[in-house]
C-alpha cells in the first residue's frame, strides 16, 4: 500500500487573497458602489470642484478619527471630542477679541486640545475611572464652559490669514484640509502598523493584564492616546472654525457620533484589540460621498442623522450575525 505525500502549504491563502478578502477590499468596493450611483443620480456630482467640495464633509472628523482609532483599539473610547472642538473653538474666538493674530489663535487651538485631552488622560488612566462614563461627562462639561462664555452670541471677526486653514488650496482642486487628511492617514499608519508603539497598542486591546506584565507601560500608553485624541480635535477645531470663519458653542454638535462611526466602520472593532488606519481612510471616504450625494438629493439633515445611527448599529451588529450564523451551519 503506497501512501500519498500531500504537501501543506505553511500559508493557506496569498498576501493577494488576504487583501481581497479584508474588510478594508469590501469598504474599497462600496465606495466605488456609492461613487458610481452619486454620478447617476445627480449631473452635478463629477464636477472637480464638487468634488473638491465634497471632501469638507469628512477631513475634519477624519482627522479625530485617526487618533480615536488608537484609542478603540487600546480598548478606551473618547465621547468628548466633539465638545472640545466647542471649547477649544470659544477659545480661540475669545483671543481674537483681545486682538490675537494667526499665529496665536492656531497656538492657543493646539493648546486647549492638548488640555483637554490630558483632562481625560488624568481621570482615566490615573484615577482609573471608565473611559465611557468620564467622557460623557466631559461631554457635556467642556461645550456647557462654551455656553457660559459666549450664550446665544457668536465670536466673528477672524483674521484673514487664519481663513487658509480651512478654505484654502494647494493647488487646483485639492485643498489645504485634504492635504493634511492624507499626511495624518500617512503619520498614524506608520505609528499603528510600523511601530513598537503600534504594537503596544494592539498588545493592551487584545490583553491589557498581559501587557502589562509584558512590560508594556499601559497607562503612560493611554495617556499619549488621550492626548493625542484632544490634539486632533484642536486641529479639528482650527479647521472648522476657519472654514465657517465663526464660533459658536453649538460648533460641531453630534460630530462624536460620526467620528465613532467612521471609525467602527473602518473595521475597528469597539471591543478593542483591531482594527487598522486603511480602513478608517475608506471609511471617511464612504461616509464623506453618502452625506455628499444626498445633499446633492435635498435630502434633510436629520434624515442623514439618522442613516449615521443606523450604520453604527448596523456595523457594530453585522459581525454578530455573522457568527450566529456561522454557529448555525456549524
Amino acid at each position: 500500500m503506497s501512501i500519498t505525500e500531500r504537501h501543506i502549504p505553511d500559508r493557506l491563502t496569498t498576501p493577494l487573497q488576504r487583501l481581497l478578502k479584508s474588510w478594508e477590499a469590501l469598504l474599497l468596493l462600496v465606495a466605488v458602489a456609492i461613487f458610481t450611483m452619486n454620478s447617476f443620480a445627480s449631473p452635478y456630482f463629477l464636477d472637480a470642484w464638487n468634488l473638491s467640495d465634497a471632501t469638507f464633509n469628512f477631513t475634519e472628523k477624519a482627522m479625530i478619527a485617526f487618533a480615536m482609532a488608537l484609542l478603540i483599539i487600546s480598548g478606551e473610547i473618547d465621547l468628548s471630542v466633539a465638545s472640545i472642538i466647542a471649547l477649544t473653538s470659544t477659545a480661540m474666538g475669545a483671543a481674537v477679541q483681545y486682538g490675537a493674530g494667526t499665529t496665536e489663535i492656531v497656538l492657543i487651538g493646539l493648546i486647549v486640545g492638548l488640555l483637554c485631552g490630558a483632562f481625560n488622560a488624568v481621570l482615566v488612566t490615573i484615577m482609573g475611572l471608565p473611559s465611557i462614563v468620564v467622557t460623557i461627562g466631559t461631554m457635556s462639561l467642556f461645550r456647557g464652559i462654551g455656553y457660559i462664555i459666549l450664550g446665544d452670541q457668536a465670536y466673528r471677526g477672524y483674521p484673514a490669514g487664519f481663513a487658509f486653514f480651512g478654505q484654502g488650496y494647494v493647488w487646483w482642486v485639492f485643498s489645504f484640509e485634504i492635504l493634511l487628511f492624507f499626511v495624518f492617514a500617512l503619520i498614524y499608519g506608520v505609528l499603528l502598523h510600523k511601530t513598537n508603539f503600534g504594537r503596544a497598542v494592539f498588545a493592551i486591546g487584545n490583553n491589557p493584564t498581559g501587557a502589562l506584565f509584558s512590560g508594556i507601560r499601559v497607562r503612560r500608553v493611554k495617556f499619549i492616546l488621550f492626548l493625542l485624541t484632544g490634539l486632533m480635535a484642536g486641529i479639528a477645531a482650527i479647521c472648522l472654525t476657519s472654514r465657517l470663519g465663526s464660533t459658536r458653542p453649538s460648533i460641531a454638535v453630534g460630530w462624536e457620533l460620526e467620528v465613532v462611526t467612521m471609525v467602527v466602520l473602518g473595521g475597528v472593532n469597539i471591543l478593542g484589540g483591531s482594527g487598522s488606519i486603511p480602513g478608517v481612510v475608506i471609511a471617511a471616504f464612504v461616509m464623506g460621498l453618502v452625506t455628499f450625494g444626498l445633499g446633492l438629493l435635498n435630502v434633510p439633515g436629520i434624515v442623514m442623522s439618522i442613516f449615521i445611527g443606523l450604520l453604527l448599529i448596523g456595523v457594530i451588529a453585522l459581525p454578530r450575525l455573522w457568527a450566529m450564523v456561522a454557529a448555525r451551519r456549524a
